[in-house]
C-alpha cells in the first residue's frame, strides 16, 4: 500500500498540472472565439489552438482515468491494511467498491462512502476513535467527496453540451471544458492530501530514515578545550 501510494501521488500531481494546462488552452480558445467576432483569425493561430486543446484534453483525461484506476487499487490495499490493524471485517466487498466507482450515478456516492469508512477504520486502528455510534466524515473527506461529485457532474454536463449546435453552444462548451479541467485538478490535489494522511496513519515512521545522530555535547559536562590552549586553562 505504501509503495503504491507513491505512484498514485505522482500520477495525481501530473493530472493536476495537465488539468491546469488544458484549462489554459481552453481559455485561449475562448479568447480566439471572441476575437473572431470582429475579424478573421490566422490559420496558424487556429491550428495551434486546436492542437493544444485536443492534445492536452486527451492526455489530461487519460491521466485522470489512470489516476482513478490506481486510486481504486490503492484504496483496496489501504482498506485491507486498516481492517487488519483494527481487527475488523470490511463493510463491503472489493468488487462492490470497484463496481460502485465505475457505474455512472452510483459513483457519485459510493467512493465518498468508502473513503469515509476507510477513515473511520484507520482512526479506530490508531486508537483515536471508538466504535460507538456512527461517526461523521472529517472535513477533508467531505471536501474530497464534494470535489469528486462536482468533477463528475461537470464532466457529464460538458459531454452532453457538446451535442448541441451553434456558435453560442460552442462558446459555452469551451467554458465548460475549462471548468471541468480545473475541477479535475482540484480533485487530484485534494486526493493527494487524502492519500498522504492515510499513509501517515497506517504506516509507522521508519527510524532508519531519520539518519544517524551526532552528539554535540553532554548536558552538565564541561565544554571541550579550544585548540591552542592547554587543558588547565579551561574553567
Amino acid at each position: 500500500m505504501a509503495a503504491l501510494s507513491g505512484t498514485v501521488v505522482s500520477t495525481l500531481w501530473i493530472t493536476a498540472v495537465l488539468g491546469v494546462l488544458a484549462a489554459g488552452a481552453e481559455t485561449w480558445r475562448y479568447v480566439l472565439l471572441l476575437w473572431s467576432r470582429s475579424g478573421a483569425l490566422g490559420g496558424v493561430t487556429v491550428a495551434v489552438s486546436d492542437a493544444l486543446v485536443s492534445t492536452l484534453g486527451i492526455v489530461t483525461w487519460l491521466f485522470g482515468l489512470l489516476a482513478v484506476v490506481l486510486g481504486v487499487l490503492w484504496v483496496l490495499r489501504a482498506r485491507t491494511c486498516a481492517h487488519e490493524r483494527a481487527d475488523l471485517l470490511p463493510a463491503r466487498e472489493d468488487w462492490q467498491v470497484v463496481l460502485g466507482t465505475a457505474v455512472p450515478g452510483v459513483n457519485l456516492f459510493v467512493p465518498g462512502s468508502v473513503l469515509a469508512e476507510l477513515e473511520d477504520v484507520t482512526l479506530r486502528g490508531a486508537g483515536e476513535r471508538s466504535g460507538a455510534g456512527r461517526p461523521a466524515p472529517s472535513r477533508l473527506v467531505r471536501l474530497w467527496w464534494l470535489c469528486w461529485a462536482g468533477c463528475l457532474l461537470l464532466g457529464w454536463t460538458t459531454m452532453l453540451w457538446g451535442l448541441r449546435d451553434g456558435v453560442q453552444a460552442m462558446a459555452d462548451g469551451v467554458v465548460l471544458h475549462a471548468c471541468s479541467d480545473l475541477a479535475l485538478s482540484v480533485t487530484a490535489l485534494v486526493s493527494v492530501r487524502v492519500v498522504g494522511w492515510t499513509v501517515r496513519m497506517l504506516v509507522p515512521p521508519d527510524p532508519t530514515s531519520w539518519g544517524r545522530g551526532r552528539v554535540l555535547r553532554v548536558r552538565g559536562a564541561p565544554p571541550p578545550p579550544r585548540a591552542g590552549r592547554p587543558p588547565h586553562a579551561v574553567r
